[in-house]
């Protein structure tokens, strides 16, 4: 009985510190529970229900911030239609130009406010003296603004410029020269060179005009076929720019602006240049309430 007694009186110190240990040990986990819970407060109230960021304003209030900026949007192109190709030159200028075709072919479209073409051919036959022969040919394209292929100017730039290229490296084209074209959209070039085909000499003209966010093509050839002279290329080119000027002031005409015949760099520049009276040149409501109190003073 005494040794049971012994070995009782031995377990109780033992269990003792094994109790003790326990407290200490959840005693130490208590402040860390508090801790995490707090912390997790403070994150939930970050953020609303939507998912937007809330700033705290000088006046003590929170303005929501939106999680995503709006996506950029694209200037509208200047012309929204072309005018019917057929019509854009007067009777006068086709008269001068071919003469014994003053109506036209029109070409196919799917998109009349787009895209359009219109041809003319004129043979004026002298007999044994021979013929002279024209042809014409005047098409216009436009573009409309995109988001993902941008503004429409900027498109018609990139096809003005194609085009040009495409007339200046022709197949069989001698003697070539370009020239830029003034006084002509924002921007136009001539492209003039001879072709020789089994029909005779060919004179050949492509002056290419964009006006805003559209870009005309006008081809012009002229032949002295069985024996007749060959023309002048300096008058048909002159013709040719001639016409494409009037096709830009019809293009203009068609949406209700001006003439189309462009601005030039000098005015450009001066039309985007900000107004003498800024914001910063109004007097702030201290500086008023300063003088109005200087006055009665």
């Amino acid at each position: 009985m005494q040794r049971a007694a012994q070995r009782d009186d031995r377990a109780q110190p033992s269990q003792r510190a094994k109790r003790l240990n326990r407290a200490l040990v959840c005693a130490a986990a208590v402040p860390a529970v508090l801790i995490t819970a707090a912390c997790s407060s403070d994150s939930g109230d970050s953020k609303d229900k939507g998912g937007a960021s809330a700033q705290q304003t000088p006046g003590g209030g929170t303005s929501q911030q939106p999680s995503a900026s709006a996506s950029p949007s694209v200037q509208p192109a200047a012309y929204r239609t072309i005018p019917d190709p057929c019509a854009v030159l007067s009777k006068k200028t086709l008269t001068e130009l071919v003469p014994k075709d003053s109506s036209g072919k029109e070409g196919t479209s799917d998109d009349v406010k787009t895209r359009g073409s219109c041809s003319w051919s004129s043979l004026d036959n002298n007999g044994v003296k021979g013929s002279q022969f024209r042809w014409l040919n005047i098409s216009l394209l436009r573009f409309d603004s995109d988001a993902s292929r941008g503004p429409g100017n900027e498109q018609a730039h990139a096809y003005y410029t194609q085009q040009v290229k495409d007339a200046q490296t022709v197949a069989g084209a001698k003697d070539a020269k370009s020239e830029p074209v003034a006084g002509t959209g924002d921007e136009a070039t001539a492209v003039r060179y001879d072709l020789k085909k089994k029909e005779g000499a060919f004179k050949q003209q492509t002056v290419v005009a964009r006006v805003e966010n559209v870009v005309i093509t006008l081809d012009y050839n002229g032949a002295g076929l069985a024996g007749e002279k060959t023309p002048s290329a300096d008058d048909l080119t002159k013709a040719a720019e001639k016409a494409v000027k009037e096709a830009v002031a019809s293009v203009a005409s068609s949406n209700g602006k001006g003439s189309g015949a462009g601005s030039s760099p000098s005015q450009k520049a001066s039309a985007s240049k900000p107004s003498s009276e800024s914001p910063s040149k109004s007097a702030s409501p201290s500086a008023s309430a300063s003088k109005s109190a200087a006055k009665k003073n």
